[in-house]
């Protein structure tokens, strides 16, 4: 991060208040160093380009904290198929895409390894700062496991899911994520919309075993990302140690009041259940995992305003494999219906970085990274300048100006 930087004639929203602030932005070495002050006005003190911001809004840059690079295909076994050069050079046009919607920084939780973030912090790809945790842990018939019931072959190991049972094999797993440089865990611990043998609502993996690596988590100062749907999955998986609660769409009040008291965060992703029922039969998807589909979309909206309620952190993450990502930011419309802009843009930028533990990121203020992007307009007095890409005027990363 070495960029100097101006923004002129913008209104900023910082990712917290809802008052907005009056520009301009000066950015120094990739990070945020004045908005609105004498300082920032003197564009004399700029070694590096000046942007017009004509009266738009700057906001931070767009935080997915659900997001799968890996993720080319909507069929499990075809997302492990492939050879890994093939499945990370599929991912390079779907993290470029992402960068250029104004999402600055992924989560990836199902897949990604060292390799593709040392290629990526090398840049070699443009792309979003990503943060891997490497496939996501399942046990054997639970969500990663993509074998059907009259299926005869071993458990799989793949790209983007793997089959581990039973506290030992789990702990060296955890162990070897991390020497890996992954940045969280993510486990599977109830069943899935897309896995072929494994209902929906029933908790996966035992308490010692979710305990076990949410210890081996905490000891490297990470966490635990959990893939769960049910009340009960949510709270097996938070009451043994998992910080960050994946999708939740049947979350029931009293759960949500119990995430609240032990402060786990939910990352909600509305966009994938709503893409799968508009275009999922026409890509082949399963009728059985179009059925389950449909129960967890019908719920969402009301999961994230029981979430909200009860004081728990919500996030945004959008979960899109295949083809569907070109919904990504059909997310941010979706989840404002269920808790307005402000909420919404909250969710995008600080709080999903709060629950990736980078405070630095997701605002505009002084000492934080450089990362946001320029809309034509105030977005909450028109809100589609959210989810149209045409309505970015430039997105910036780490003080660079990308597009």
């Amino acid at each position: 991060m070495t960029g100097d930087l101006l923004v002129t004639n913008v209104t900023v929203f910082d990712g917290i208040s809802s008052d907005l602030l009056d520009g301009p932005v000066l950015v120094r070495g990739g990070r945020v160093a004045a908005v609105g002050s004498a300082e920032a006005h003197d564009g004399r003190a700029v070694d590096g380009p000046v942007i017009d911001g004509r009266g738009g809004t700057l906001v931070p840059g767009l935080v997915d904290a659900h997001f799968h690079a890996y993720g080319h295909s909507l069929g499990l076994v075809d997302l492990e198929a492939p050879r890994l050069s093939y499945t990370a050079l599929a991912a390079a046009p779907r993290l470029r895409r992402a960068l250029r919607r104004g999402f600055t920084t992924v989560r990836d939780v199902a897949g990604g390894d060292g390799g593709l973030a040392r290629a990526i912090g090398e840049g070699l790809l443009p792309s979003p700062r990503y943060l891997f945790t490497g496939p996501a842990l399942s046990q054997t018939g639970g969500h990663g496991d993509g074998r059907h019931p009259d299926w005869d072959m071993c458990c799989p190991t793949g790209h983007t899911a793997e089959v581990v049972d039973g506290v030992d094999a789990l702990r060296v797993a955890v162990r070897d994520r991390f020497r890996q440089g992954a940045h969280a865990i993510k486990l599977l611990t109830s069943g899935g919309v897309v896995s072929p043998a494994d209902p929906l609502r029933v908790a996966q993996y035992s308490a010692e075993e979710i305990a076990a690596v949410s210890d081996e988590a905490a000891r490297r100062g990470s966490y635990v990302a959990a893939h769960a749907y049910s009340p009960e999955a949510i709270r097996h998986s938070v009451e043994n140690g998992v910080r960050s609660v994946e999708h939740g769409n049947l979350l029931d009040e009293p759960t949500a009041v119990f995430m609240g008291e032990r402060g786990a965060a939910l990352v909600p992703t509305l966009i994938a259940y709503d893409a799968m029922a508009r275009r999922g039969a026409g890509l082949g998807m399963p009728r059985v995992s179009r059925d389950k589909n449909l129960e967890v979309l019908e719920a969402g909206l009301t999961s994230l305003e029981l979430a909200h309620r009860a004081g728990v952190t919500v996030g945004f993450g959008t979960d899109l494999m295949g083809p569907l990502e070109d919904d990504q930011l059909l997310g941010l419309r979706l989840q404002a219906e269920a808790l307005g802009v402000l909420e919404t843009l909250r969710s995008a930028t600080s709080r999903n970085a709060a629950i990736l533990g980078r405070p630095d990121l997701g605002r505009v203020a002084v000492g934080c990274v450089a990362d946001f992007m320029l809309l034509q307009a105030d977005p909450f007095e028109e809100p589609s300048v959210l989810w149209r890409e045409d309505a970015r005027v430039a997105v910036v990363q780490g003080g660079e100006i990308l597009a």
